[in-house]
């Protein structure tokens, strides 16, 4: 009787050490907060799968440090909590390096010089920033175009400036005439303009900021280091190439910040 049995032992042993296993596995994983409405950057697709170069790039992070990514989809507001309260390990939404937020948050290096643009309708006839003049223009709550438009509010002169929670409602407020101009990061407005039902509207005026995207952790995370040297593993083997001509259908330049290796930063300069 006891030699029947300790085969079902074995298997009830060797089920639990497997469950176990497992557990520790998911327990591993990287926890992952993002803007789920931010294409090319990072978006849902139809069967609510998290897709886009940012997607990529920390699956990609994720493959060489032996584990997985659950991405999370938030508020864009709700990832500087996410990372302040250490929620998550970190957070993708082409994200914008400041000295501000290095004070509560780490960043990875950059992989991407931004540049705002301005969308407006096809027959708006604002063609540059001084066109904005007299204007309501609107942005993303406590992203840095909002941030550039408050600091510009005088130079620029626009009438009126309204907040948005999702890039969605801006657009749509754009297309409805609640607003001029909304001034978002080109990539993202001309991404979304390229959609049939946006046909409407238009990159209007490009800003050259030389703002600089990277991934956001919490601040001092002990995972920084590994993501960064990830990262300069990425841009010297040609992973970072082709995630950036997959998405954005050109080649990265050779200087760019997308090939370049760089520290962890410590200021935005």
């Amino acid at each position: 009787m006891t030699r029947k049995t300790r085969p079902i032992v074995g298997l009830a042993a060797a089920a639990l050490t497997a469950l176990t296993a497992l557990s520790a596995s998911a327990s591993d994983a990287l926890k992952i907060g993002s803007y789920p409405a931010n294409p090319p950057w990072e978006y849902k697709n139809e069967a609510g799968t998290f897709e886009g170069f940012e997607v990529d790039i920390i699956h990609e992070i994720a493959k060489r440090l032996g584990t997985e990514a659950e991405i999370s989809g938030l508020d864009f507001r709700a990832l500087f909590v996410a990372t302040a309260s250490k929620r998550v390990d970190a957070v993708i939404s082409s994200l914008t390096i400041t000295d501000e937020r290095l004070e509560a948050q780490s960043f990875t290096q950059p992989y991407f010089s931004g540049a705002l643009g301005v969308g407006t309708k096809t027959d708006s006839g604002i063609a540059s920033v001084a066109d904005l003049k007299g204007k309501r223009v609107g942005s993303i709550a406590t992203s840095f175009p909002e941030g550039w438009l408050k600091e510009r509010e005088g130079e620029i002169g626009y009438a009126a400036y309204s907040s948005y929670d999702t890039t969605a409602n801006m657009l749509t407020d754009l297309q409805s005439g609640r607003i001029d101009a909304a001034v978002n990061d080109i990539v993202s407005l001309r991404y979304a303009f390229n959609q049939p039902n946006m046909a409407s509207l238009t990159v209007a005026a490009e800003i050259p900021t030389g703002d600089k995207f990277a991934i956001m952790m919490p601040k001092g995370s002990d995972k920084l280091e590994a993501f960064n040297d990830a990262l300069s593993d990425m841009k010297t083997d040609g992973t970072m190439a082709a995630l950036y001509e997959k998405w954005f259908g050109v080649a990265a330049a050779a200087d760019s910040l997308t090939l370049t290796p760089l520290p962890v930063p410590t200021s935005a300069d």
